[in-house]
């Protein structure tokens, strides 16, 4: 692995063009951040993030099919949304855990997100596709592809736009939101660049809530690791923590675990276990994230 030199610039000039609909409505001032992304999305559901029973589909398990997904279509941003965001409400889909926002994005283009202010969040970008151009109130600047993992820890406070850098290719990414376990922490970005290679036939470590650990660190006992299984290759992950869940997205192809079949962009979330037992079925890509089930 290796981290990528992102820079700074000592006055950021903030990214212009057009910003999503559901976003221009939080194009706020600094001093209204504290109205912003934690707060919000708390009030929705409240600090019960256990899943909900009527999601349920075994004793200890949920299964979100890729078709059950919320949808979004503004012509330049398409989104599927596994869980409850923006125009999409869906009270058996609020959340798994402390994991609040699994977003499946597609940015034509030049297009992407105007300036618009979180706080209190954790947020990881994942792309699939492209590249995607970041800036924020920090004065960072960076750019992020295939392999990168991006993290905004966004505390007592950050603005930021994220923006497809191309004019000539769609860029296409996961954005993903945590609760952290710390409020109001000084705002913080990083992003790094990973061998894929480490990731086949294996599941790579991307993100931990330690600073010492592989891949980015966040404020919340989350990891989340990434693999490349070829087809029939059998695995297992072990989980860190015994109150933790685990969510496994398949990005692409199709598997097995813990017997459940699943096929490209399923999710099944599950609990009240030590381990996934992972079958291959077709080549596969798997993201897996393991969070808290409960807000500390």
């Amino acid at each position: 692995m290796q981290r990528k030199d992102f820079l700074k610039k000592a006055g950021l000039r903030l990214l212009g063009g057009v910003a999503a609909s559901r976003l221009s409505a939080l194009d706020l001032n600094v001093k209204d951040l504290t109205k912003s992304t934690f707060d919000s999305f708390n009030h929705q559901v409240g600090f019960n993030h256990l899943p909900r029973k009527t999601s349920v589909i075994m004793e200890n398990m949920v299964l979100h099919k890729a078709s059950s997904r919320g949808k979004a279509d503004h012509g330049w941003l398409r989104s599927n949304h596994t869980f409850s965001f923006a125009n999409y409400h869906n009270p058996k889909r609020m959340h798994f855990g402390v994991l609040q926002v699994l977003n499946d994005d597609f940015v034509a283009g030049g297009k992407g997100f105007g300036t618009h202010p979180h706080n209190n969040m954790e947020i990881i970008s994942i792309p699939l596709d492209g590249d995607l151009k970041h800036e924020d109130s920090m004065g960072n600047s960076g750019i992020i592809k295939q392999g990168d993992v991006q993290v905004m820890s966004a505390g007592k406070g950050i603005k930021h736009s994220e923006f497809n850098k191309n004019a000539d290719k769609p860029v296409k990414f996961l954005q993903i939101w945590l609760f952290p376990n710390k409020k109001d922490v000084e705002p913080r970005y990083d992003q790094m660049t990973f061998k894929t290679e480490d990731r086949k036939n294996k599941f790579q470590q991307v993100l931990s809530p330690l600073e010492t650990d592989d891949g980015v660190w966040i404020h919340q006992d989350a990891w989340f690791h990434l693999g490349q299984l070829d087809k029939n290759e059998k695995t297992d992950y072990q989980l860190k923590k015994s109150v933790n869940g685990i969510y496994a997205f398949i990005i692409d192809g199709e598997v097995k675990i813990n017997g459940q079949s699943l096929e490209k962009r399923d999710g099944l979330g599950v609990w009240d276990t030590s381990k996934l037992e992972i079958e291959a079925t077709e080549d596969a890509d798997i993201l897996l994230m393991e969070v808290p089930m409960e807000i500390s």
